[in-house]
């Protein structure tokens, strides 16, 4: 145990003082931290082991996006936001849908051996898409504001909107009560409760939050020290309180964080540094973990129909509906062609897919397999292609604004 601590502090250590310079390169962060894991595990050198069991790896993959998800929803320029609303919002209501259906109908094409249900789940666990691994694009100010704050948005809030989807969908592919009951009733009534139950969650415990912080704060109740664990501790609270009364935690968490920004305006910057510290650190061991325990037992599994799926998720299948959905919005085609692009595929999926595997369904090694390998190309692609398409794309709008 203490030679994999080891292993992990040192690398932690020195990642910390080059984190700055990899950011101006393809490289990203978490490619690094899983090609580190998978070259350190079992398939490698053997120096880590992988004895995380799905429990945890899911408990470490929700903390994570959790702590992301309030993070970047409390550093969301509202302004921007509220100008362009109609941009994540036609991703979520038009081409969420629509990324889902094309799912299922270009799975039921590729894996014969899945059901209709199986087939919508799997679907629905690759149409999340993860505000972790989209960081490097939103915290982009290359790129513009609109589209900045709509992937944002649209990822932030997908997440929440997937999971009772999912819920029903596994419940139907198990034959139980939810096929007995009407499917349509109960997807919409989970849809309501999961959503709304994260709703008021997120907003309730955040303003009771920055109400206590401010208060403690006048009074200087808050030393340096303490002041450092608030924001981390607020945006956990939110997310296991939401999922222990049966809502969306990713809701309550992203919600919670838009309010904790609008609540605390100039001082939201210094409040959340320490919890963006933490939720680094907290990434770079979840992607560890997938490149030691879950990447190198998958990939013998990789058939073609599998990488055939998981590069048609990342482009036709994400791509189409998306860009679809933002006809009519006055957005320029690249605009459209960049938004559609980056849809990350990560932590969301992953911990989809420990859920799927504990409820013991026909498909679901070979589901769990297909998204495996879509996260695996998605850390690549998405991670590679960030900056250099950033800039080419903040180029070619400057040069069109410049044109008109």
């Amino acid at each position: 145990m203490y030679v994999e601590l080891a292993i992990l502090a040192v690398f932690a250590f020195l990642y910390s003082t080059i984190a700055g310079g990899l950011e101006r390169t393809p490289i990203s962060g978490p490619i690094l931290f899983m090609v580190v894991g998978f070259l350190l595990g079992p398939l490698g050198v053997g120096w880590l082991e992988p004895d995380l069991t799905s429990n945890e790896l899911r408990v470490l993959a929700d903390l994570t996006l959790a702590l992301v998800l309030f993070i970047d929803a409390a550093n969301a320029d509202m302004g921007v936001v509220k100008r362009y609303a109609r941009i994540p919002w036609r991703m979520l209501a038009l081409g969420l849908p629509g990324v889902i259906v094309l799912g299922i109908g270009v799975g039921a094409l590729i894996f014969q051996q899945l059901t209709f249900y199986e087939l919508a789940i799997l679907a629905v666990m690759l149409a999340a898409t993860d505000a972790a691994l989209g960081k490097a694009v939103i915290a982009n100010e290359l790129v513009p504001a609109n589209v900045r704050e709509g992937l944002n948005l649209e990822s932030g809030l997908n997440d929440g909107i997937c999971v009772p989807i999912l819920f029903v969908f596994i419940a139907l592919a198990e034959g139980g009560a939810a096929a007995e009951g009407g499917s349509t009733a109960l997807a919409l009534r989970l849809v309501a409760q999961e959503i709304g139950i994260g709703l008021v969650i997120g907003l309730g415990m955040t303003a009771v939050g920055v109400g206590i912080i401010r208060y403690c704060w006048k009074r200087g109740w808050i030393n340096k020290i303490w002041a450092q664990l608030p924001v981390v501790t607020l945006a956990v609270a939110c997310f296991a309180v939401a999922q222990s009364l049966h809502g969306s935690g990713y809701i309550a968490a992203f919600v919670g964080g838009l309010l904790f920004g609008i609540m605390t305006k100039e001082s939201t910057h210094e409040l959340v540094l320490a919890a963006e510290g933490t939720g680094e650190t907290l990434a770079l061991v979840t992607w560890i973990a997938f490149g030691t325990a879950v990447l190198g037992a998958a990939l013998d599994d990789f058939s073609w129909q599998v990488v055939l799926y998981a590069v048609l998720s990342l482009t036709l299948i994400r791509m189409l509906p998306i860009f679809l959905s933002l006809t009519g919005t006055g957005e320029r085609t690249e605009s459209k062609l960049f938004l559609a692009w980056f849809g990350p595929r990560g932590l969301a999926s992953i911990v989809f897919a420990v859920i799927v595997i504990s409820h013991d369904l026909p498909g679901a090694h070979l589901m769990s397999m297909v998204v495996v390998c879509t996260v695996f190309l998605s850390v690549l692609a998405h991670g590679l292609s960030a900056n250099p398409l950033a800039s080419v794309f903040a180029a070619r709008m400057r040069r069109l604004d410049e044109g008109t």
